[in-house]
C-alpha cells in the first residue's frame, strides 16, 4: 500500500499567498511590529511554512484556521525568544520586537496551556530551520521547557494562595455582606487578595533569586499572608486569633504568628522571617510607607498577637490608601517585569488565556473536565507526605473550613514543603565533610582518597550550582546576583551532605559483604562518583522544584549520560531509607524517562557498550554518529568553571557539542586523566553485590531476573571481562541487564494497553514476544526513538494477524494510548527516520514523521524477517499462527533468545480494578489499619475514583469493587503490591489517568498503514 500522506496540492499552493498575507497582517496590524521585525518574522515563516500542511493534518480535531493560528504563534514566539538574545537585539527592550507571549496569544486567541502542549510538535519539526538561522544552541535559548515549568509553578502557587486566603479571610459573598461594616464595599476583600498577590510578585521580581523555586516562593506568599493578618481589618477575618486551633504556637505575650504559620505550612521559621523582612522592605521602598515596631502600636489587628520582631505599617490597608497602593504596585510590576508572562493573570483567573488544564501530561484538548476533576477526591489530593501526621478530611460550610485545625489535602505546594522539611531536618544538620565512618573507608583504600573525593565533590557541585562572583548590594536590597549566590551555596551544601550520607551507607553495605574496609575499586571510580553527585543534586532540585534547572541539567554539567545515571538510581533509593516517598517517586519516574527514550538518544554511553556487546551494530552506530564522547576530565571542568576564582555561567557540557564557539566542545575533546569508555580498566574487582543496582525501582522483585552483577562492573570499561565470570565482557553483562529492564518496562506498558483495549491475554503475550525479539534482533529500530513507538507498531502488526480476529485500527491504538498517563503527543506525531537509508521520498525535508509513515516505510521492512521466524509472516492467512510463549519448539531460530511467557507483574499501587471504570485501590496504611477495631484475615484497601454506576450509593460501589477483586482472582487473598515504598505509582499518574479517561485526544490521519 502506498503511503497516502497528504502532499502540497494545487489548492494548497494557491492558498500559500493567502497564508503569507494573513501572517503579514498579524505582524503589522495585530502586533504592530516594525518593518525590521516583520522582515525577520517573514524570513522564519518562509523557512518553516512547509511544515504547516503536515501540522494541519496532525492537529486532528482542530480546524485548519485554528491550526494556522497555532502555527503563527509558534513562529512569532520563536522569533521573539531567539532574536532578542542574538546580540543586536539583546537590549531592545519594549521597542521593535518587544512584543510578549501574552500579546501573541491574545492576538491569535489562544490559551497558554494549549499553546505549550502543541509547541513541542512544532519545535521538533522546525529544529533544523531554527538551528540554521539561530545556531545550534537555539533550544537552550528558547527556554520553552522553563516557560512551561514556570507557568505550572505559578498555577500551583496562585491556587494555593487563593485557597489559603479564603481560609483566613472572608471573600466578597454573602458572608461579608452579613458581617462587614456598611461603609466598606463588598469587593474590598478581593482587593486585599489582589494586594497580597501583587506584593508576592514584587518579591519574585525584586528580592528572590532568578531560580524562583517553589519552596522559596511558598515562603513568599506565607510571609504575605502574615502581613495581611497584621493589617487587614478584623471584620474580614475568617477566624478568631484567641481560640483558633490554626494558631497553636502561643506564649505569655499572645500568639506567635510566624511560628504558627510555619506549623501550618511546614515552612522554616528562619527562612520565613528573612522573607518577611524583604517584604517589609519592599513596602517601605515601593509604597513609601513608614515602618514601626509592632510592639509600639495599639492597632486592633495586633491584639492577642506576640508583636516581638514584627513590623507594622500605619494605614497600609485603609480603604482610602488601598487603591493608591494597588496602582503603585501595578506600575512597579509593569516597570520591573521583563519576562514573557504577565503573572497578574493568575489571580484574575483569566481562563480564556490560561486555559483550565494541566501542563504535565496528556494529549487531549483542555476542557471543563479538569474543573470537574478537581472537585472529586483524587489520590494526589488525599495522600500526604510520609513525614506528615494523619490528616482527616476537611469539611466546608459556607466557605469556612470545618475543623479549624484540619490541614488541607496534599497539593504540589504542600508536598514540596513537607519534602523540603525532610531536607531541612534530616540532611542539613549533617556535616559538610565525610563523617568519621566514611573517613575510615576513604583512608583504608590502597591510598587515602579523602582529598580526591572532597575535591571532586566540590568541583562537580560547583559546576551544577555555579556562583556568580559579580554581586553587589544596591538600593538597600540584595541584588539578584547575590541572591543567586546564596541560593546556589545552600543547594550545594544540601547536595554535598546528601552525597556523603548515601556514600557512607553504600560503603557500609559493601564492607559487610567483603568483611574488609578496603573499597578501592568502588571509591576510585570517577564515573560512579559523578553519578552519585548528580543524583544527589537532582534530588535537591526536585525538592525545591525550580522552574529553570530542569533535568537533564545535572547530566549536562557533570559530563555523564542518561545511561550512566540509570545505573545508580536503584542503589541510591536502597541506601537512603529516610528518602521521602515523593522523592522516591521522582527517581522512579526519572528512571522510566531514561529507559524509554533518553538512553537511546545520540551521545548516550549505552552505544559505547552496545558496539562491544553486539559488534554487528557498530556500522550502524558509527554511521549515525551515536557514540558518546569521552567523559570530560575533572581538571577540565575545574578549569572551565574557574573553580578557584570568578566564573561565568556554565553552559551545557554535552548538548550542542558541535556548536561553533561552544566552550563545552573543547572540554569534551580533552580526555585528561579520565578513562575513555574503550580504554582497558585495571581496577580491582569489586565484590559489592547490590541486589537491585540494575533493576527498575518500579515493580522489580517479582520479575524473575538474574542476580545483579557487582556495582563496580556497571562502571568498568565495556571491554573488561565481567568479574562475575561466565566469559562475558562488562559490556555484554550490562547490555543484557539493560535489555531486561527495557523488557520489564515494556511489559508494564503493554499490559496497560491490553487492559485499556480489552484484548486477550494471548494478544498480550504475542505483542510482548514480538517486542522482545525486535529488541534482540532489530535493536537499531530503537536508535533515536521512544520505546512506546515500537510498542504501538507491535500492537498493530499483531492485530492484523487473522488468527486473533481483532478489528483494531491504528487510530484506535493511538487514541487509547493517548489516555495512558505516560503519553506524550510527540511519541506518535514525531518519529525519527534516517532519510539516507529509509524508503522516504528523497524530497522530504523532515527527519521526523508520524508513526504511520514510520510503520509503513521503516518498521515493517525491518521486522518482516522477525515475523517469519516467529511464524507471523503470513499475516493474512488463517493458517498462520503465533507460537505459544512457553513452547520452546516453536521459538525463534537457534541463536535467538528463547521466547518466554509474559512476566508476572505485581499489582501496582494504586491499582486500577477495572478497564471500564475509573476506580483505584491501594493498600491501607499501617497507621489507618491500627485504628481499626480488629485485625481479621481480610485485606483492607483505600479506594478512590468515580462511581461504578450512575446515582449509586457508596456501599453498592464498594460491594461492586469487592466482587470484582474477589471474582477475578484464582486464589482469594490479598493483592500483591510488592514493596509499597519502592513500587508506588505516582499519584499524579493516577490523576492524569482519571482526567484523560474522559478527555479527548487528537486522532491520526485516516490512512491505514500497509502490512
Amino acid at each position: 500500500m502506498e503511503d497516502t500522506k497528504p502532499s502540497a496540492t494545487t489548492s494548497n499552493n494557491t492558498d500559500a499567498d493567502g497564508v503569507e498575507a494573513r501572517f503579514t497582517a498579524l505582524c503589522k496590524n495585530g502586533l504592530s511590529l516594525d518593518e525590521k521585525t516583520c522582515t525577520e518574522a517573514m524570513k522564519l515563516f518562509k523557512e518553516t511554512k512547509h511544515l504547516l500542511s503536515s501540522y494541519v493534518s496532525a492537529i486532528g480535531t482542530r480546524m485548519p484556521e485554528e491550526a494556522e493560528r497555532f502555527f503563527f504563534s509558534f513562529v512569532l514566539y520563536s522569533l521573539k525568544r531567539l532574536s532578542e538574545k542574538s546580540g543586536e537585539n539583546a537590549q531592545q527592550g519594549s521597542d521593535g520586537n518587544g512584543f510578549t507571549l501574552c500579546q501573541i496569544l491574545r492576538t491569535t486567541k489562544l490559551n497558554i496551556v494549549d499553546f505549550l502542549k502543541e509547541l513541542h510538535q512544532f519545535l521538533i519539526k522546525a529544529g533544523p530551520a531554527l538551528s540554521n538561522m539561530y545556531g545550534e544552541d537555539w533550544e537552550s535559548r528558547l527556554e520553552a521547557k522553563e516557560l512551561e515549568a514556570n507557568i505550572d509553578q505559578l498555577n500551583h502557587l496562585s491556587k494555593s494562595y487563593k485557597r489559603r486566603f479564603r481560609e483566613l479571610f472572608l471573600t466578597s459573598d454573602s458572608n461579608i455582606e452579613k458581617q462587614q461594616n456598611a461603609t466598606c464595599p463588598p469587593d474590598c476583600a478581593s482587593e486585599y487578595c489582589r494586594f497580597g498577590w501583587l506584593l508576592f510578585l514584587a518579591l519574585r521580581v525584586h528580592a528572590f533569586s532568578s531560580f524562583k523555586d517553589l519552596v522559596t516562593c511558598t515562603n513568599g506568599f506565607v510571609s504575605v499572608l502574615a502581613i495581611l493578618i497584621i493589617h487587614v481589618p478584623i471584620r474580614f477575618r475568617n477566624f478568631k486569633i484567641t481560640d483558633s486551633p490554626r494558631f497553636v504556637k502561643k506564649g505569655d505575650k499572645g500568639v506567635d504568628l510566624l511560628a504558627s504559620l510555619c506549623n501550618m505550612y511546614d515552612a522554616s521559621e528562619d527562612d520565613l522571617r528573612k522573607t518577611m523582612e524583604m517584604a517589609n522592605k519592599l513596602i517601605e521602598d515601593i509604597l513609601k510607607k513608614k515602618p514601626c515596631s509592632a510592639s509600639e502600636c495599639k492597632a486592633e489587628t495586633l491584639e492577642n498577637i506576640d508583636t516581638d520582631g514584627l513590623v507594622y505599617f500605619e494605614g497600609l490597608m485603609e480603604e482610602q490608601s488601598l487603591s493608591s497602593s494597588l496602582n503603585i504596585l501595578e506600575k512597579d510590576y509593569d516597570d520591573a517585569n521583563k519576562g514573557e508572562l504577565d503573572e497578574r493573570v493568575f489571580i484574575k483567573e483569566e481562563d480564556s488565556f490560561l486555559g483550565l488544564g494541566s501542563l504535565s501530561g496528556g494529549s487531549g484538548n483542555v476542557t471543563g473536565v479538569k474543573r470537574k476533576f478537581d472537585s472529586i477526591a483524587s489520590p494526589s489530593k488525599t495522600i500526604s507526605s510520609p513525614l506528615s501526621p494523619y490528616r482527616s478530611p476537611v469539611s466546608h460550610a459556607n466557605g469556612v473550613l470545618g475543623p479549624p485545625n484540619a490541614r488541607m489535602a496534599a497539593t504540589p505546594v504542600s508536598t514540596a514543603m513537607t519534602t523540603a522539611k525532610w531536607l531541612r531536618t534530616v540532611v542539613c544538620p549533617l556535616p559538610a565533610k565525610p563523617s568519621a565512618e566514611l573517613q575510615r573507608f576513604l583512608s583504608s583504600c590502597d591510598k587515602d582518597v579523602t582529598n580526591d573525593v572532597s575535591r571532586r565533590a566540590h568541583i562537580i557541585l560547583e559546576a551544577i550550582f555555579p556562583s556568580n562572583h559579580e554581586c553587589s548590594v544596591t538600593g538597600g536590597l540584595q541584588s539578584a546576583n547575590l541572591m543567586d549566590n546564596i541560593w546556589m551555596e545552600q543547594r550545594r551544601m544540601e547536595a554535598l551532605k546528601l552525597y556523603y550520607r548515601v556514600l557512607e551507607a553504600m560503603c557500609t553495605a559493601e564492607a559487610q559483604i567483603l568483611h574488609a574496609t578496603n573499597l578501592t575499586s568502588l571509591l576510585t571510580n570517577e564515573r560512579f562518583h559523578r553519578c552519585m553527585l548528580a543524583c544527589s543534586a537532582e534530588l535537591v532540585l526536585a525538592t525545591h522544584k525550580t522552574a529553570t534547572m530542569l533535568f537533564p541539567t545535572v547530566l549536562d554539567r557533570t559530563g555523564i549520560t542518561a545511561f550512566d545515571l540509570s545505573k545508580v538510581i536503584e542503589s541510591f533509593i536502597r541506601h537512603e531509607e529516610s528518602l521521602p516517598r515523593e522523592l522516591r517517586r521522582h527517581l522512579n519516574s526519572l528512571e522510566e524517562r531514561l529507559l524509554e527514550s533518553m538512553v537511546w538518544e545520540k551521545g548516550s554511553s549505552m552505544y559505547n557498550s552496545l558496539i562491544v556487546a553486539k559488534p554487528a551494530l557498530s556500522t550502524e552506530i558509527n554511521r549515525l554518529g551515536l557514540l558518546a564522547d569521552p567523559m570530560p576530565s575533572l581538571d577540565a571542568i575545574a578549569m572551565h568553571i574557574n573553580f578557584t576564582g570568578g566564573m561565568p555561567t556554565v553552559p551545557s557540557l554535552q548538548k550542542h557539542e558541535t556548536s561553533p564557539g561552544n566552550v563545552g566542545c573543547s572540554i569534551l575533546g580533552q580526555n585528561g586523566d579520565v578513562r575513555s569508555p574503550k580504554r582497558l580498566c585495571t581496577d580491582y574487582r569489586s565484590v559489592l553485590v547490590e541486589r537491585n543496582s540494575f533493576t527498575s525501582p518500579v515493580k522489580d522483585r517479582l520479575l524473575a531476573v538474574k542476580k545483579a552483577p557487582p556495582l563496580q562492573s556497571a562502571f568498568a570499561s565495556p571491554t573488561r571481562p565481567n568479574p562475575g565470570g561466565g566469559g562475558e565482557t562488562c559490556a555484554e553483562t550490562g547490555i543484557n541487564i539493560f535489555f531486561r529492564k527495557i523488557n520489564k518496562l515494556a511489559a508494564v506498558r503493554i499490559n496497560g494497553m491490553v487492559e485499556r483495549l480489552q484484548l486477550s491475554q494471548q494478544v498480550r503475550e504475542s505483542v510482548y514476544c514480538l517486542f522482545k525479539e525486535i529488541l534482540s534482533q532489530r535493536t537499531s529500530l530503537f536508535f533515536n526513538r521512544h520505546i512506546d513507538q515500537i510498542i504501538l507498531c507491535c500492537f498493530y502488526v499483531i492485530a492484523k494477524i487473522s488468527k486473533f480476529q481483532i478489528s483494531l485500527t491504528f487510530r484506535e491504538i493511538v487514541r487509547n494510548y493517548s489516555k495512558q498517563p505516560q503519553c506524550k503527543p510527540q511519541v506518535f506525531h514525531n518519529v525519527f527516520v534516517d532519510r539516507s537509508s529509509s524508503q522516504l521520498d528523497a524530497r522530504t525535508r523532515e527527519d521526523h514523521v508520524d508513526i504511520i509513515t514510520f510503520y509503513n516505510k521503516v518498521f515493517i521492512p525491518a521486522v518482516k524477517p522477525v515475523l517469519a521466524e516467529l511464524g507471523l509472516a503470513g499475516t493474512t492467512t488463517k493458517t498462520s499462527r503465533v507460537p505459544e510463549a512457553n513452547n520452546s519448539n516453536d521459538g525463534p531460530c537457534p541463536g535467538s533468545p528463547k521466547v518466554s511467557p509474559f512476566p508476572n507483574l505485581p499489582d501496582m499501587s494504586p491499582k486500577k480494578v477495572s478497564a471500564t471504570h475509573n476506580v483505584y485501590v491501594s493498600p491501607l496504611r499501617t497507621s489507618k489499619m491500627d485504628a481499626l477495631i480488629s485485625h481479621s484475615s481480610k485485606s483492607y484497601y483505600a479506594c478512590v475514583g468515580e462511581s461504578t454506576r450512575a446515582f449509586q450509593s457508596p456501599s453498592k460501589d464498594l460491594t461492586a469493587i469487592n466482587n470484582h477483586l474477589n471474582g477475578t482472582r484464582k486464589i482469594r487473598g490479598a493483592l500483591n503490591f510488592d514493596d509499597v515504598d519502592v513500587g508506588l505509582v505516582s499519584d499524579s499518574m493516577v490523576a492524569k489517568s482519571l482526567y484523560l479517561q474522559n478527555g479527548s485526544s487528537p486522532p491520526l490521519k485516516s490512512e491505514q498503514p500497509e502490512s
